[in-house]
């Protein structure tokens, strides 16, 4: 019996972590990217698997299926390859804390936290004390703090080529430098994508080119609307222990959630397994201008050392930037197109993708086998008004 074909277009981690799920499930999978495995968005981000910063709802469902199946993930990834490389992954569950250092801000903290905990979520305020001994260098001011067990981290880009090797070994295989250029379809359905080396055919394609998957969608003759957002982050030297958990400020909530263009700013700290810690973040919308702004950089540090004083003597090593894909109503897509037979979506999910993209997996594979899905994927189906635009260019048809 023939296997399905897949041609997975784009090999960050979304595309490696669909790509992986599908091989080990006995599909025939061809990833295609025009620049190389996790070298765009994957890589310029900090490898957060967070429930902390996501309210009850769709995202915070998937989320704790990712959460469940990362370590499951890495599991069967260890079983057939060495520790060595699988060291690369840096899986970190150390856990987070969110800090308010306003009354309004402890005023927000707590109910959200309460309404995750009715959700499923470990959520744990934690007193004075408690929070002095977890990180005794953050700052005094601090009016609440809620513990967040389930948080963990990973290396981007280590995780997304331990995915992507895994699919590899299950007979997967991988096309870089091969850039995706327009459709070819037959009877209303994509049949074939074009590349420069001529038609890539196969029986689903699926969008996984994160905020490119616009440009992608365009290509195929369809509208998505998926719009780039920036965000950067700075490095300092290597540190003595000084960060023991990711530590953010319950600004950060807002941040993720809003769906301001301009510049937005707030504390987010961790340490790495090379000692180095890590500033962020910012959010801002700025197409794809990818010019590094000192400003940016600035409000950034700032916010961080209101969080850790102690960093005011310590150097940033580098900054880097990166682009998120963002979708208005702030949820992934991920699923059929119904308006081209064929392509299939998996995409969207701006800063959270590293921390997804194994329940995104999962939920591509349910839905191609017509099963049961482990959560609901009805809220992020394509074809809700967030996602469709009314700009649809036309397809040149193949006849038979």
């Amino acid at each position: 019996m023939d296997r399905t074909r897949v041609v997975m277009m784009g090999a960050g981690i979304i595309g490696a972590a669909c790509a992986r799920e599908l091989a080990v499930a006995g599909f025939d999978v061809l990833v295609l990217d025009r620049a190389g495995a996790a070298a765009a968005s994957t890589s310029h981000g900090e490898g957060n698997i967070l429930v902390s910063d996501k309210g009850p709802g769709p995202e915070l469902e998937l989320a704790q299926l990712s959460r469940r199946l990362w370590p499951e993930t890495l599991a069967a990834i260890a079983g057939r390859t060495s520790s060595q490389e699988l060291a690369t992954v840096e899986w970190d569950p150390k856990g987070g804390i969110v800090v308010a250092t306003t009354a309004e801000g402890a005023e927000a903290l707590l109910p959200f936290a309460a309404a995750q905990r009715a959700a499923g979520v470990r959520a744990e305020p934690m007193d004075s004390d408690a929070l002095t001994e977890a990180e005794p260098f953050l700052t005094e001011r601090r009016t609440a703090a809620v513990h967040y067990p389930d948080d963990a981290q990973v290396q981007p880009a280590g995780a997304a080529t331990a995915l992507l090797a895994d699919a590899l070994r299950a007979g997967a295989r991988l096309r870089t430098g091969c850039e995706v250029l327009g459709a070819v379809t037959r009877g209303g359905r994509l049949t074939a994508v074009r590349t420069a080396d001529g038609p890539v055919e196969a029986d689903v394609f699926v969008n996984a080119a994160g905020p490119w998957s616009g440009d992608v969608a365009r290509r195929l003759g369809v509208q998505l609307v998926i719009r780039p957002r920036r965000g950067e982050v700075l490095v300092t030297t290597p540190q003595p222990p000084t960060v023991f958990h990711k530590v953010y400020d319950a600004d950060y909530v807002g941040a993720v959630g809003s769906g301001a263009g301009d510049l937005q700013t707030s504390a987010v700290v961790e340490s790495t397994r090379a000692g180095t810690i890590l500033l962020g973040s910012s959010r801002r919308r700025v197409g794809f201008d990818d010019r590094l702004r000192p400003e940016v950089l600035a409000a950034i540090a700032a916010k961080a050392l209101k969080l850790f004083p102690s960093l005011a003597g310590v150097h940033a090593m580098r900054a880097y930037g990166g682009f998120r894909p963002y979708v208005p109503d702030h949820l992934p897509v991920i699923g059929p197109d119904p308006r081209l037979a064929g392509l299939w979506h998996a995409t969207g999910h701006e800063g959270a993708g590293i921390g997804l993209s194994v329940g995104t997996a999962r939920l591509v594979r349910e839905l191609l086998t017509g099963g049961r899905t482990e959560i609901d994927a009805g809220p992020f189906r394509v074809d809700r008004p967030a996602v469709l635009g009314t700009d649809t260019p036309g397809v040149t048809e193949e006849e038979s």
